[in-house]
């Protein structure tokens, strides 16, 4: 089935990446065992049952004293606040619609907040609403499948980029990060779902945002095109202007993008001082930014989603796995390999079965031959865990190499020796987890909530905004579970 009819045929549908609340840690100060060891029996004295009616009333008047410190004392508590608090969505000051503000800082690992000080991250934390064990991303990890899964809530498999660069097995057309022809493109983001009903979108670097769909024509000056030399500190104040504009003139979204910390969690690996240097810089960028909202009376007005779009684990030459390797077993021409790593993917020549390519090179990884050869298992792309949606489009290469955190595949032994950082693997790893912190009207103050799929973004942008969203691969519930109830 090809990319097109596989989205045609997508329905929105629930997705279980909630995980479930831990018990209630409080529950163990209210129980205790009232069985004591059992002794031989025998006469009691009147003085010891004196002395014990004594112990008696001491430790009720203890016990009563310390239950009611612990349910009476007005000190802090240990409850984390939710939605379900009584909180309602604030009423907007000075904006006359909803506005949401969404800023990607590539490759920020979930973790990074706590690697230097960051007083403007934190800020948004404690007033508005964290993924508390950070944002699922969508397999794979990779910048454009991500940022397009956030803006259209669908699978990669359904949106059609389902790698940074894919060869169109029909056409034999070559996708990379510049392409900007909408055939590559498939599903709605969300500025052009609301250019489709007479709404504003600027977008300030986003992969998608150049590509002209339906109502969207990238217009001039509120569609930037990528250029990675423009100062980070220039893109804010170009988002800042648009709040210069007559309140009706504002556009209802904005997005906004960064590409650190990626960069340097490429170079050097996520534990780096330069990675902790990037993320204090963009915690300054976030400062800029809500010191320009509030100079101009509106930042309790603006919904600020922070996210990034995947996470970051180290990896260094030892951790590799050469396809020479497999010689004995099977050769893998290079012309069949479509990405190497970390999501190995092959498309063999017509006349070659699928099925006995992975049989093969399954049997030589197992062998014990092959060094690190147990760290990376081949699939048939319909036998990849159904949790990875990545199957339903013939731009996916028909065999998937999942690989262990950390390592790579290359073709064969070189000179060359590296240690950096990567991304792109399995989403359940937690080294592949990012950040999500929303600040605005509709999200409760100090909230923690569970771990969720980016997927859900779209769904839950659309609600702020009051606008029906296109057919995606989230939830239509799931903004309820996140957003405070309208006031």
């Amino acid at each position: 089935m090809g990319p097109e009819s596989a989205l045609t045929t997508a329905k929105p549908t629930p997705i279980p990446t909630q995980e479930e609340d831990p018990s209630h840690q409080s529950t163990s100060l209210l129980t205790f065992s009232t069985e004591v060891p059992s002794s031989p029996p025998h006469k009691p004295t009147a003085t010891a049952i004196f002395i014990a009616l004594i112990l008696v009333t001491c430790a009720a008047l203890s016990a009563a004293s310390a239950f009611a410190f612990l349910f009476l004392s007005p000190g802090k508590s240990a409850h984390r606040p939710s939605i379900k608090d009584g909180q309602a969505a604030r009423s907007l000051k000075k904006l006359d619609h909803p506005v949401v503000l969404l800023i990607s800082a590539d490759g920020f690992r979930f973790g990074y907040q706590y690697k230097a000080p960051t007083p403007n991250i934190r800020r948004l934390i404690a007033n508005g609403t964290e993924a508390e064990t950070g944002l699922i991303p969508v397999f794979p990890t990779l910048t454009f499948p991500n940022h397009y899964s956030i803006v259209t809530g669908l699978y990669p498999a359904y949106h059609g980029i389902i790698n940074n660069n894919f060869v169109d097995p029909r056409s034999g057309a070559v996708f990379n990060m510049g392409s900007h022809d909408p055939k590559w493109w498939l599903g709605e983001p969300m500025w052009e779902t609301l250019a489709n009903q007479g709404l504003k979108a600027a977008t300030y670097f986003w992969p998608g945002s150049e590509v002209i769909k339906g109502s969207w024509d990238c217009p001039k000056g509120f569609c930037m095109p990528y250029n990675g030399s423009v100062p980070f500190e220039d893109r804010v104040d170009t988002i800042l202007s648009y709040f210069d504009l007559p309140s009706s003139e504002i556009p209802e979204f904005l997005t906004l993008y960064f590409e650190d910390p990626d960069h340097q969690g490429h170079l050097v690996g996520p534990d780096d001082l330069q990675v902790t240097e990037a993320v204090a810089h963009i915690d300054g960028l976030i400062g800029r930014l809500i010191g320009g909202l509030e100079k101009r009376g509106v930042f309790e007005d603006v919904t600020i989603i922070m996210v990034g779009d995947h996470g970051m684990v180290g990896n260094c030459d030892k951790k590799l796995i050469f396809l020479e390797d497999l010689a004995e077993w099977i050769k893998i021409p290079a012309e069949w390999v479509s990405d190497y790593t970390p999501a190995l993917s092959i498309r063999p020549s017509k006349d070659v079965d699928p099925t006995e390519v992975v049989a093969k090179m399954n049997e030589g990884l197992r062998s014990g031959k092959v060094k690190n050869g147990k760290n990376l298992k081949m699939y048939l792309k319909e036998d990849l865990p159904r949790r990875l949606h990545y199957s339903d489009s013939e731009r996916i290469p028909p065999i998937i190499g999942m690989l262990d955190e950390g390592f790579k595949v290359e073709p064969k032994r070189t000179a060359a020796q590296e240690c950096g950082g990567s991304h792109g693997y399995d989403n359940a790893f937690f080294s592949m987890r990012t950040i999500f912190i929303a600040h605005g009207p509709r999200f409760g103050r100090g909230v923690k909530v569970p771990s969720f799929e980016n997927v859900q973004i779209y769904n839950v942008i659309a609600s702020i905004l009051n606008v029906p969203g296109a057919p995606n691969n989230g939830s239509w519930s799931f903004p309820r579970s996140i957003l405070l109830p309208e006031a």
